[in-house]
């Protein structure tokens, strides 16, 4: 692909409009609770100001469905905003309109403005082109670094690029395209994909396209129940997609004739519901009776997770080993965890939940590389071209 990335363009005396995700969690009082993605778009702005360009930075925040929205306001954006940046950050009230239109074109080099939430239209879910034609208006170079939202076709994500002469990828973007696909297409190997989480149906793209490339696959997670009854082990009421039984038979054969290694849970923590403070027991997933459900890896999965992982030259992981949440069937994450940031090998993370367990870790720093992003992690890793990426492929 010939994507021009930020480092390689001029913005001296130019207006840039940088698509950022600061989609982020707010508390009651409107206080956002997490701004990693804040932070993580800080070195393009700031690289945009200190080589003499003006920024127009737009971005989304929640589900407000076309309508103006109080509690989905970016407001409370602008503030960390300008803390992050050292800088006053001018607002606009609005996305396009005379608001936005007047700040952006009053915008100097080295000054900011903020506008408005984009999904108080509906026409940026629609990729609507007049809308994004108005958006296009407020800067002459377009430069998206919002990754976590470049796997739908959105009018601030896709149409703005064909009424924009200049355009480019941010440095969060350009991170996340090349870690993911230095790990999926040039890895050091082994290359070892752990793949958790609840289900199989909402990775069976990923499963297919991954296991023409790894050399090691480590199932965890309610998934891994529905590979083990695909052997005609007994569940019990272990979380099953009964529907993929077939689908997992042909994952594993497949597997098998690639020379991929598949390494399934040999024991479980194990509860009759999922609640806390309930009975539970470790026991091999040959003793689960029908009364029972697998809420975590047990310690003979994670040891034999363990050796795979410490031997690995690259890791790639999606998804919790269990029901994390919960303290009692949270310790197989956590290990895995343990296990990923004492190894040596280059490890790429992304997904909301493996992220949310990391952040409780207190070891996402010890990951090599962890992405902002949800859908657009899966869907690369699925070997799809996302929207947002293809738009800026000049």
């Amino acid at each position: 692909m010939a994507i021009q990335y930020i480092d390689g363009m001029d913005f001296k005396g130019k207006k840039v409009f940088i698509r950022a995700d600061f989609n982020v969690p707010l508390d009651k009082s409107r206080n956002i609770t997490d701004d990693i993605r804040i932070r993580e778009t800080i070195p393009t702005i700031k690289y945009v100001l200190d080589k003499g360009g003006a920024a127009v930075v737009a971005s989304h925040l929640g589900r407000p469905k076309g309508k103006v929205a109080n509690e989905f306001s970016l407001l409370p954006v602008q503030k960390r905003l300008e803390e992050l940046l050292g800088r006053d950050v001018q607002f606009a009230d609005d996305c396009i309109g005379d608001d936005a239109r007047a700040k952006a074109a009053g915008l100097k080099p080295g000054e900011v403005l903020l506008l408005e939430n984009l999904r108080f239209y509906a026409e940026e879910e629609k990729n609507d082109e007049g809308f994004a034609r108005k958006l296009a208006a407020l800067a002459g170079v377009y430069i998206n670094d919002a990754f976590a939202v470049s796997h739908r076709a959105h009018a601030s994500v896709e149409a703005i690029t064909r009424f924009v002469k200049e355009c480019g990828a941010g440095f969060l973007m350009k991170k996340e395209i090349t870690s993911i696909e230095k790990a999926m297409n040039n890895p050091r190997r082994p290359l070892v994909a752990i793949i958790g989480g609840a289900k199989v149906s909402g990775k069976l793209e990923m499963l297919e396209n991954i296991i023409q490339k790894v050399d090691v696959m480590l199932i965890g997670g309610g998934m891994a129940f529905t590979f083990l009854k695909a052997q005609e082990l007994e569940v019990g009421k272990s979380l099953v997609e009964e529907d993929l039984l077939e689908t997992a038979k042909t994952t594993m054969q497949k597997a098998r004739e690639r020379g991929v290694k598949i390494v399934l849970p040999t024991d479980c923590v194990a509860a009759r519901e999922v609640k806390s403070c309930v009975p539970y027991k470790t026991i091999s997933v040959k003793e689960i009776t029908p009364d029972l459900m697998g809420l975590d890896i047990g310690p003979d999965t994670v040891a034999a997770f363990g050796a795979v992982i410490k031997s690995a030259g690259t890791i790639i992981w999606n998804g919790p080993m269990g029901v994390f949440e919960i303290e009692e069937f949270s310790r197989g994450t956590y290990a895995v965890i343990d296990q990923i940031a004492n190894s040596s090998a280059m490890s790429v993370v992304g997904g909301g939940d493996t992220d949310a367990a990391l952040h409780k870790s207190g070891k996402f720093d010890k990951m090599s590389f962890v992405s902002t992003a949800g859908g657009a992690f899966m869907e690369l890793l699925e070997g799809k071209t996302l929207p947002g990426i293809k738009a800026l492929d000049k």
